[in-house]
């Protein structure tokens, strides 16, 4: 039997410390360091709900801010990349602000295969636990949104979990009159 090396766990510190290349698609775990580059299909559905939210943002002053993979700092050791984030107005980081920002009040993870189980299990986790209020899981397997939200501000869980298929329409209580089509999503 062969003896395999230890996983080098790593601080939030440490991992924000690292040179800004090395951070493009990288995400700290639970002291882990996860890297998955995204495949086309991954990258066409996070363009299309980032068009749609900044799209939704214009239409409208005081709309707040989308925009994808900023440096969230969840934990000691666990600083994720979500592949889209929107914060309202009053809580948007400035423009010059430096990693890690604050956790936002919309987290996107779109389906990876390789990295799902950590979008699913302690990703979800993290931002239950951080108080996040609405976390959308894209399945690009199954053409299924998992929407996960708190029903009021001060609920202690995600108390709202809602599978959209195809067929329905994507919205949310924080984005007044913001909708997309799943269908058009996924592709006719």
């Amino acid at each position: 039997m062969t003896a395999m090396p230890a996983v080098a766990r790593m601080t939030a510190e440490e991992f924000l410390a690292l040179p800004e290349h090395e951070l493009r698609g990288a995400e700290l775990i639970g002291g882990e360091l996860v890297m998955d580059p995204p495949i086309l299909r991954h990258q066409l559905i996070s363009s299309e709900i980032l068009f749609e939210i900044m799209a939704w943002t214009r239409g409208e002053p005081g709309r707040g801010l989308a925009s994808i993979e900023l440096a969230v700092r969840i934990g000691d050791r666990d600083v994720y990349q979500p592949d889209l984030v929107w914060y309202r107005a009053e809580r948007a980081p400035e423009r010059d602000d430096r990693p890690p920002y604050p956790v936002p009040d919309l987290c996107v993870e779109v389906r990876s295969p390789s990295t799902w189980r950590y979008d699913v299990g302690a990703k979800k986790s993290g931002y239950e636990r951080r108080w996040l209020p609405e976390l959308w899981l894209v399945d690009t397997a199954a053409d299924v949104v998992l929407v996960f939200r708190r029903s009021k501000p001060d609920a202690p869980r995600f108390d709202v979990a809602l599978e959209l298929t195809r067929g329905d329409t994507l919205t949310s209580p924080l984005l007044a009159d913001f909708t997309i089509a799943l269908s058009a999503l996924f592709g006719e």
